[in-house]
């Protein structure tokens, strides 16, 4: 039987646009294996697991577990966990991490102040600091909610591991299987599909220096997916691959039809129009899916540069 990211892959369906939506990533620490909610369905207290998915609702903070790549067992005893949060709104992007040896003290996070960029609780419940060590790479790797995940992601962990690379964790849930392997990368916040592992090492040092790499880019979680598509494409024809030099400032419209206007930090400004397609013939979007189904597609129709005039419309 096909596997979804092998189709998604030979129908050559657009990335872009696809990323999961976040503007801050809560990052724990949690070996042992995971179930497919496994916030829920792992070895983490699953009374807690279902607090913090609730206190996550409607704040901008996506919660996710990590673990080292490798053998996924769990020691069963107290450890001291990896703990990280990253807001990757531009011009407000900061990466801080933690430790503790009891998850429960994320109770004690202010999830709305943290998706709107206020690190201050992280700091009182948690110690967290500023992270100062390399960029992060997370691939999504949990074979049940997905055994593309696994199938691809697993194996992409390992060699960016062996191969010398820091920063590497296993992730739990970055959405979109099909795009597998999908990779997430610290502190800006953009997520790759069809990784490869030249292009994570790629991005990764990108990373280091301030830069964007475009090849396999699904968006900046920071933005809904028109405006990850929208500021993609301003990219592309701008040439302009600076991290965090451009920002969505306004979304028009609703669906299917938007229209983005995307600064530029020197004061450039485009609106580039987005519309919401199918993606055609009819595909598995999961491994997992009973039936087939036309996964929505951001197709970018034009990008136009807009002159001082013409700013205050």
């Amino acid at each position: 039987m096909s596997r979804c990211a092998t189709v998604s892959r030979s129908l050559d369906e657009p990335v872009s646009g696809t990323a999961a939506t976040a503007t801050t990533w809560l990052l724990l620490e949690q070996p042992g294996p995971w179930g497919a909610k496994a916030l829920t369905s792992s070895h983490l207290d699953p009374t807690l697991g279902r607090t913090l998915e609730a206190a996550a609702e409607g704040t901008g903070v996506r919660i996710a577990l990590i673990r080292r790549p490798g053998r996924h067992a769990d020691p069963g005893r107290a450890a001291v966990r990896q703990v990280y949060a990253a807001h990757t709104v531009p011009g407000r992007a900061w990466l801080h991490s933690a430790t503790t040896r009891d998850p429960r003290d994320l109770l004690g996070l202010d999830l709305a102040a943290l998706g709107g960029g206020d690190h201050r609780s992280f700091g009182a419940a948690l110690g967290g600091r500023p992270y100062d060590g390399d960029p992060l790479a997370l691939v999504c790797t949990n074979g049940k909610r997905d055994r593309c995940c696994a199938l691809l992601g697993r194996p992409l962990a390992t060699e960016l591991a062996s191969s010398g690379v820091r920063g590497v964790w296993e992730v739990t849930h970055l959405g979109g299987h099909r795009f597998s392997p999908t990779v997430l990368v610290l502190p800006y916040g953009y997520a790759y599909g069809r990784a490869e592992a030249h292009t994570i090492k790629e991005a990764l040092h990108g990373a280091q220096e301030g830069r964007v790499v475009a090849e396999g880019c699904r968006g900046r979680s920071a933005w809904e997916r028109p405006g990850q598509a929208a500021e993609l494409a301003v990219r592309s024809v701008a040439g302009e691959y600076r991290a965090d030099v451009l920002s969505v400032v306004r979304t028009d419209g609703e669906a299917p039809h938007w229209e983005v206007t995307v600064g530029h930090a020197d004061g450039r400004r485009w609106r580039v129009t987005v519309a919401r397609g199918a993606s055609l013939p009819p595909r598995p979007e999961s491994c997992g899916a009973a039936v087939l189904g036309a996964p929505a597609r951001m197709d970018v129709l034009a990008v136009r540069e807009l002159r001082p005039t013409a700013l205050a419309s």
